[in-house]
Formats: structure tokens, C-alpha cells, sequence
């Protein structure tokens, strides 16, 4: 069972297939996906959203091996507003998205540490590992504002095509130094 989680600014909830609709409206939008890993479809059918809920992340979820909340402002709960979720991989260990009227806040930051949080002190790994393409300046932003290291590079397949990607990475010793010179 995953645990709702909350920011200064945001609650994160376990991710539901009712959210599948809200997903489908304020996910398929070029600005959003043209980075992402290319299994991600496009352009993106009319059940993308449900499609991948029910058959991809919530069965991961049952079986223990991924974990999906869908971001919710605390000033407007009613308003699901973008999705993060954690993986267990070799190097994709965390990815997200946030719809294009609150990008540019500060509000996936939060939600990162929040998860990050959670990956090393809920779950017990011992390292987090993300890939991003290389020109995904907003994503590379976030790694370095929350403590990641660029580890490596590798051409791989993203919605908008072959491209330079990056892989950024904490340790769990690592983490936890900072959160605690954060105090």
C-alpha cells in the first residue's frame, strides 16, 4: 500500500484509476511528453491514461514494484494537477509530470523530496537513479536543486527521438546529509 504524502503545498496521493480521466486532459501535450521515455505513445490515444493506469502501473503497484501518487494542490484539492512515481530499476528509479499551468512553481521539487524521502526511508534503497534527456534543462534543474550527481550518459529513445540522456544519482548516505543540513 502506498502512503499519501504531503509538501508545503501539495498533497500526493496513492495513485487511483479514477484519475485517469484528469490524466488523459492535461497529459498529452507536446511541452510535457516530448522528453519522456518513447514507450510513452504518440500521439496519445484517447485512453492513454486508463490504458496505462490499469494495465501497466497499478498492477506494478500490486505487485510491489512501483509506486504512483497524482499531485494535488492543497489550495485547490479537487484539482489533480500531475503524477511522479517511483520505480524499481536499474536506472529509471523516478519519473514525473506535471501538467503546463503549474510548471515553473517550485511545485515538482516538493514533490521529489517528498518521494525521495520515501524511496530511501520508507522503502530502504540504497541508491536513486534517473535518466532525463539531456536537453530537458526544467528536469536537470530539479536533480541538481535536490542533491543528484550526473553519473553518466547514453543515447537512448524519447518521445521526440534518439537523444543525448543523462543519468543522475543519490545514495541514501547522501540524502540523508542534506536533510539533515537542511535543519
Amino acid at each position: 500500500m502506498t502512503d499519501v504524502l504531503q509538501t508545503p503545498r501539495l498533497i500526493l496521493r496513492p495513485l487511483q484509476i479514477e484519475d485517469a480521466a484528469r490524466a488523459q486532459v492535461l497529459f498529452p501535450h507536446w511541452e510535457i511528453v516530448k522528453y519522456l521515455n518513447a514507450i510513452v505513445p504518440w500521439p496519445y490515444p484517447e485512453d492513454g491514461a486508463l490504458t496505462y493506469y490499469r494495465d501497466v502501473a497499478l498492477p506494478a503497484v500490486a505487485r510491489g514494484e512501483q509506486w504512483h501518487w497524482t499531485l494535488w494542490l492543497k489550495s485547490a484539492p479537487g484539482d489533480m494537477i500531475g503524477a511522479i512515481g517511483l520505480m524499481q530499476k536499474a536506472v529509471d528509479n523516478r519519473g514525473f509530470w506535471l501538467g503546463l499551468a503549474w510548471q515553473r512553481c517550485g511545485l515538482m521539487t516538493e514533490a521529489v523530496e517528498a518521494v525521495t524521502d520515501y524511496w530511501f526511508d520508507v522503502l530502504g534503497f540504497c541508491v536513486l537513479r534517473a535518466a532525463k534527456a539531456a536537453p530537458n534543462t526544467a528536469s536537470r534543474r530539479i536533480s541538481e536543486k535536490t542533491g543528484m550527481r550526473l553519473v553518466g550518459t547514453e543515447i537512448r529513445n524519447y518521445v521526440s527521438g534518439r537523444l543525448l540522456s543523462e543519468t543522475w544519482e543519490i545514495t541514501a548516505e547522501e540524502w540523508r546529509a542534506r536533510q539533515l543540513n537542511k535543519k
